[in-house]
């Protein structure tokens, strides 16, 4: 990798910011000052800018339990974006891996793969994502199958995929899905006559929100969490 691309994939440093160090002679490789923006850097080359040891930010893969009056976007609308509650280098790498409404808590995942996030977002590929939910009316046994079976949304063409509903008590559930529709759980609980009062999301795939992770608070995911998807 060149140099110059090195620094800026290692740091905040544009490619002119970059090329600026270079030129002041702030970069060493191996311990040897270098001013070549075009220098091949090697993978085991020990590369620092100001004294510091630097290395490439590689992709990154975060579990952050969102907080009920945040959005899922980068935009500055009315809420706060969830991206707000994180604090690290090239934030604007990252993007959010299935977005929750502003009023749904829960796993949010978030990454700068775009490969992965796919696997996570495409409906092609079933990742299920199970939620909590509170209802506002009581539910009875036969909406397993009626879940199951799909569920035919308002001014949605055919029915949802086959879904995972597991009863708790009268107003609790917890419900598995493999899509992302616009507020498709709200809507299929609004379709069998229900509502929803809160919702929570506890985990996508194999990857499950920790229990001692408050709202808010985030962390990498491990390996094998990353290659679970």
């Amino acid at each position: 990798m060149r140099l110059d691309k090195f620094i800026c994939e290692s740091t905040e440093l544009t490619r002119s910011l970059a090329k600026r160090a270079l030129h002041r002679g702030d970069v060493t490789c191996d311990g040897v000052v270098v001013k070549n923006s075009g220098f091949k850097v090697l993978p085991q080359m020990a590369v620092h800018l100001d004294g510091t040891l630097i290395s490439v930010i590689g992709e990154r893969y975060i579990m952050l339990n969102k907080p009920i009056n945040t959005i899922c976007s980068t935009i500055d609308e009315e809420y706060p974006s969830v991206l707000s509650l994180i604090d690290i280098e090239k934030m604007d790498t990252l993007h959010i891996a299935g977005r929750l409404d502003v009023d749904t808590t829960g796993l949010v995942l978030i990454t700068s793969d775009g490969q992965w996030s796919h696997k996570i977002t495409s409906p092609k590929k079933d990742c299920g994502k199970r939620y909590w939910v509170e209802l506002a009316e009581p539910i009875d046994d036969s909406l397993i199958q009626v879940f199951a079976d799909g569920v035919e949304l308002r001014n949605e063409d055919g029915l949802t995929k086959p879904a995972l509903l597991d009863i708790i008590d009268s107003t609790h559930v917890r419900l598995t899905i493999s899509e992302g529709k616009y507020h498709q759980v709200k809507r299929m609980f609004a379709a069998v006559g229900n509502r929803v009062v809160n919702l929570h999301r506890e985990a996508v795939g194999a990857i499950e929100l920790n229990a001692d992770l408050a709202a808010g608070e985030w962390r990498f995911l491990t390996d094998v969490e990353v290659k679970s998807v």
